[in-house]
């Protein structure tokens, strides 16, 4: 039986995004063998934390090494995140990226889920939902970048999502 070499390069490369003070990387699931190219491209971008959002693929030990934190989320195929992830992912936004939307981002949050389409591209969308973006604009904005991002099911949860900020503000009438 041969071994077959690890390819020399990623065949679905990460895709950045970049929305004011805040850079994500969405990626398809390492696996073991194809750690090191991932590895690669997550130091490139000065990624500090990776959200995997499925089922373990890869072993964290050499991303912790590293001092790249992995966050252990996972949530169903196809399906909009629960609420505690939700808020876990917001706070770890707002811990990476701080609040001010002028300040350039010296670092990256990578996400990935099985093939980089659904549920990492709609965490990302719910990031940008709570950085100003309406959630129409953050649908374009995600596939523009990651064709053949987000099911019917996810597209309804983002259209659904109403972000923090909406819900702190009470309305006072005197």
């Amino acid at each position: 039986m041969a071994i077959s070499p690890i390819p020399a390069r990623l065949l679905n490369r990460p895709t950045l995004i970049n929305h004011k003070n805040m850079r994500f990387l969405i990626s398809d699931a390492p696996s073991d063998s194809n750690l090191a190219l991932y590895i690669a491209e997550f130091e490139r971008h000065n990624t500090t934390d990776i959200v995997r959002v499925c089922d373990p693929t890869y072993a964290t030990v050499p991303l912790n090494n590293l001092g790249i934190k992995v966050h252990d989320w996972p949530f169903g195929d196809g399906e909009g995140p629960p609420p505690a992830i939700v808020r876990d992912w917001i706070e770890l936004v707002e811990q990476r990226f701080g609040k001010d939307p002028e300040k350039e981002p010296s670092s990256a949050i990578a996400v990935h889920c099985v093939a980089g389409l659904g549920r990492a591209p709609l965490l990302v969308a719910i990031a940008l939902i709570e950085a100003g973006m309406t959630p129409e604009e953050s649908i374009a904005f995600i596939r523009e970048h990651r064709r053949g991002a987000l099911n019917t099911k996810q597209i309804k949860f983002i259209m659904d999502y109403k972000p923090r900020r909406a819900r702190k503000s009470k309305c006072t009438i005197l």
